[in-house]
């Protein structure tokens, strides 16, 4: 799905200068690059504050944190204080909510594009539950930007905060915006596999509010300003010094890599949009435009009629490689049992996590593979013998 050895090819002399420099200074804990990379990142979002920590899951959890105490004055949220987000994405975006001691109000994604649908947002709001909801927490998934003008208006007059997931969807734009700038705060991931991503774990805050800047920083050295008198419960979730310094030298890469997503998904378009039995992803826009990017983390299909499993069986024996994301939705999962309330019918999101399959997309993907991918998928969906219908 990833080819991680044909990107660092593509970078080598950036990064082992990067990784040379931090061998030559020795800083590893909040060295240079950190506050480098939070400074250059801050302005390509157009925020006053990034705040480099250790992980995306982290980031969510510090934000949370930091909002609890901002709003309650207490270091953690009530388990009576409902924060509204997807059932359709990964773990740690329901787990963070826990974790801060809240609990994840699940409403159903819009089926277009995957992404929690601001008017189930609505109707949770019109609702009794309104008077426990204190934020939300929109996942902009597989390089997609939610609805953030409805969000952010539905939060307004509610007096929520927005806590941006922007772990797939770094560069990518809502109306001009870029996401991680349209919320209370916005949340990066640097996991190896995302479009900008380190050597390792690594994640990133963003705000224009100082006073959530300030208690990010204190929570994540530990709870205060001087390690050694701290005022808050915090964590060693600084983000690596190496881990910054990987990251500054693809991060000028970043905006070429998108471009090249977005080009091999409209080949991708192109070469399947014939297919009935498959619902290929939108794409409203050309390279280039500053409305609302879609910088495709994920190229990610969806089966109609078809027997997923047997489906990728097919696929698998032919080399091409196809993931899963996600195959059980947040309400189903054994950790949410109990510790989750659920806003409505999930129909959607279970039908996604039923149907959904994601293709080769990674940012130095030539045009023959992507033809290859193309004709394979076809020759698969055009084989009356395949066995792939269901029913």
């Amino acid at each position: 799905m990833l080819d991680l050895q044909l990107e660092y090819q593509y970078m080598k002399d950036d990064i082992d200068a990067a990784i040379h420099g931090c061998l030559e200074h020795q800083r590893w804990i909040l060295g240079p690059e950190v506050q480098e990379l939070e400074e250059n990142i801050a302005a390509y979002l157009g925020v006053k504050h990034c705040i480099g920590c250790s992980s995306g899951t982290d980031a969510l959890v510090l934000s949370l944190r930091a909002l609890a105490i901002r709003d309650k004055g207490q270091e953690y949220w009530d388990r009576n204080d409902l924060i509204i987000t997807t059932p359709f994405t990964f773990t740690a975006t329901g787990d963070a909510i826990l974790r801060a001691g809240a609990t994840p109000l699940f409403v159903d994604i819009d089926l277009d594009t995957y992404n929690i649908d601001p008017n189930k947002i609505s109707e949770a709001l019109r609702s009794p539950l309104v008077e426990r909801i204190v934020g939300v927490m929109p996942v902009h998934l597989y390089g997609q930007g939610c609805d953030m003008d409805q969000i952010a208006k539905l939060a307004e007059d509610n007096g929520l905060f927005v806590v941006e997931d922007v772990a797939q969807t770094f560069g990518g734009t809502w109306k001009g915006k870029k996401l991680g700038s349209i919320g209370t705060t916005g949340c990066f991931s640097f996991f190896p596999s995302k479009n900008l991503g380190g050597f390792g774990d690594g994640g990133m805050v963003s705000t224009n509010e100082d006073d959530s800047a300030e208690l990010i920083r204190m929570l994540l050295k530990h709870g205060g300003k001087d390690k050694y008198d701290v005022q808050h419960i915090g964590y060693n979730a600084r983000l690596d010094t190496i881990q910054a310094a990987i990251i500054l030298a693809k991060f000028k890469y970043l905006d070429e890599f998108n471009k090249r997503r977005f080009s091999t998904a409209r080949n991708y378009n192109d070469g399947l949009k014939d297919f009935a039995d498959i619902v290929i992803p939108s794409l409203p826009l050309t390279p280039g435009e500053e409305d609302s990017k879609h910088v495709f983390h994920q190229y990610t299909l969806r089966l109609k009629n078809l027997d997923r499993a047997a489906f990728q069986k097919h696929l698998t024996n032919k080399g091409i490689s196809t993931m899963v994301y996600y195959p059980t939705p947040l309400h189903k999962m054994e950790v949410f049992q109990e510790k989750c309330e659920i806003f409505g019918e999930q129909a959607n999101a279970e039908l996604a996590c039923k149907s959904v399959l994601s293709l080769p997309i990674e940012p130095l993907q030539n045009q023959e593979v992507t033809a290859l991918i193309i004709k394979t998928l076809s020759d698969v969906l055009n084989d009356s013998e395949s066995a792939i219908s269901q029913g």
